[in-house]
């Protein structure tokens, strides 16, 4: 059984991905070395991100994305397009709707509708 949960971002740019999914997710810089960027919740209590660095360009769709559940999708989708993210679909299925995005690299996420409970 795993201690503790990472998640690994192949990507380019280092420092516009870090800025995106630093402003997306609320996330802090915690250190980088060479081609790594460690990225934490402040509170410690979500998964951390880790972005590495490489040089081919993404090439297929995301075989693993994110998953940012929040109570208001759109205006989130909005915010994270002002972070440089772009809609690519608005899905509404099984009661549920939300947005699949891609970040600035074209690394796909959704955002999805998540009410409070009644």
């Amino acid at each position: 059984m795993a201690d503790s949960l990472v998640l690994t971002l192949d990507c380019h740019d280092l420092d516009v991905q870090t800025a995106f999914w630093c402003g997306a997710l609320g996330y802090q810089l915690a250190g980088g070395v060479s081609q790594y960027r460690a990225l934490v919740h402040p509170g410690g209590t979500q998964p951390k991100l880790l972005l590495q660095q490489v040089a081919e360009p993404k090439s297929a769709k995301n075989r693993l994305h994110l998953d940012l559940h929040v109570a208001d999708a759109e205006a989130e989708a909005t915010r994270l397009e002002a972070l440089g993210a772009t809609r690519s679909a608005r899905v509404d299925e099984f009661g549920i709707h939300w947005v699949a995005m891609a970040d600035p690299e074209g690394n796909e996420f959704c955002v999805v509708n998540d009410p409070p409970p009644a």
